[in-house]
């Protein structure tokens, strides 16, 4: 398949992949005239760094694990990264919850609202502080 038809399947720009093969995440074969010739290979690996990246990975990060030839290496740095996401989706979870208090409010003044103080005061001064400022 050529880059313009795998880029098509994944909604990408063809220059998202050619920069993927220069950052060594994809080595497509050439035909006799140079082109880029992808396989079934490189839909799956087109779709592990999509996956990874919207995981949160960088670019460098994912060429790491895709070439991780130890298991023990990869499951170290996957777990690392699955502890930053736990944090991640319960610092989302707290905004929801505040967002939610607040769509059920009645209060002219949020900041007045006892079932808001609550919500704020159950996520923890330093988390509130940490996105925001003082």
């Amino acid at each position: 398949m050529s880059i313009g038809e795998i880029a098509g399947r994944f909604g990408l720009a063809t220059h998202v992949l050619r920069h993927w093969e220069s950052a060594g995440l994809l080595a497509p074969a050439r035909d006799p005239h140079g082109r880029r010739r992808y396989d079934d290979s490189h839909i799956t690996r087109v779709a592990v760094v999509l996956r990874a990246k919207g995981a949160g990975l960088a670019l460098d990060d994912i060429r790491e694990l895709l070439r991780a030839g130890e298991p023990g290496v990869r499951r170290q740095r996957l777990e690392a990264h699955r502890e930053e996401l736990r944090r991640r989706v319960a610092e989302v979870q707290a905004c929801l919850d505040l967002v939610e208090c607040a769509l059920g409010c009645a209060h002219d003044d949020l900041a007045a609202c006892p079932r808001l103080r609550e919500v704020v005061a159950a996520t923890g001064t330093s988390e509130a502080t940490r996105s925001y400022g003082p």
